[in-house]
């Protein structure tokens, strides 16, 4: 699998109440017609149709196994209140390997 057509989702319950979704993956960029030559894998939360906060990752595209780790880790961070819904809290995660 890779991350440019699959992206890794997970949900996050946040402690005070409402969710959010933690998305792994390449976003789209709508001056490459051909996905294929994207190689920025980003970590975002989203919620509904917005994106509340995204940062670019230090993972490749085809590291899948990788990018299901970083959601997980996000995830188990929001729910427990350890971060906040802010890009800058999500960096530390961002820039470490799997």
């Amino acid at each position: 699998m890779s991350l440019r057509t699959s992206p890794v989702v997970e949900h996050a319950a946040l402690p005070g109440g409402g969710t959010v979704e933690v998305w792994v993956g390449v976003p789209d960029d709508p001056y490459y017609v051909d996905k294929s030559a994207l190689t920025t894998v980003d970590v975002q939360l989203r919620e509904g149709n917005g994106t509340i906060a995204s940062v670019s990752t230090v993972l490749d595209p085809d590291q899948d196994s990788e990018a299901r780790r970083l959601a997980r880790e996000v995830k188990a961070a929001l729910e427990a209140g350890e971060i906040g819904l802010h890009a800058s809290e999500l960096e530390p995660f961002a820039d470490r390997l799997r």
